[in-house]
């Protein structure tokens, strides 16, 4: 209850603010208002999903998409764990991957291999913000794999770069597919 009046007691405020002539307001001699520069230039968002069967059940593949375990499929992953220490995949694993010279700070937002959901978002500050949402569904003896990539550009001078990425992320595929069953063949 308290929250709400709080909320109340803020919008209220702010809305009178807002409404007050300059003139009228306290220290307005002693204080510059804040001008926000707000760009004209779109931002790029993407949105790319792809599909694939890897030829192992479940409980054997969803591991694979933690992040300390893709290292057994992708040899060019190498997150450095934030949390935990020392590095295990659950939920909220915090980590950092280098995507070339620029560092991104990585936080896992779901990892329930009983509904077969896994989610990561990734920040390369001022560059670009990414989602990543794997669905794992059973399909016999083997795991139907679902992936979308939905990428946003922070600032302008990321749009070729976002849309780039967004060209590989739907053709990663037939890439992540033969890397995951690969490894489980090595597993069996």
């Amino acid at each position: 209850m308290k929250a709400h009046w709080m909320f109340a007691l803020g919008v209220t405020a702010g809305a009178v603010a807002v409404m007050t002539p300059r003139h009228l307001m306290p220290f307005n001699n002693a204080y510059s208002p804040v001008r926000l520069s707000v760009s004209t230039t779109a931002l790029a968002h993407t949105e790319e999903k792809f599909e694939f069967v890897a030829k192992g059940p479940m409980k054997t593949v969803g591991p694979l998409f933690g992040a300390e375990r893709e290292r057994d499929w992708a040899p060019e992953w190498n997150p450095e764990f934030v949390f935990p220490t020392p590095a295990a995949d659950v939920r909220g694993m915090v980590f950092t991957v280098k995507h070339g010279n620029l560092n991104a700070t990585w936080v896992n937002t779901a990892f329930d291999l009983n509904v077969g959901r896994v989610q990561y978002a990734y920040v390369i500050p001022e560059k670009m913000v990414t989602l990543i949402t794997i669905q794992l569904t059973p399909q016999g003896s083997s795991t139907h794999v679902a992936v979308e990539y939905e990428r946003t550009a922070l600032s302008a001078d990321a749009n070729e770069h976002v849309r780039h990425l967004a060209e590989n992320d739907g053709k990663a595929g037939p890439k992540w597919e033969k890397q995951i069953n690969e490894a489980l063949e090595k597993v069996k």
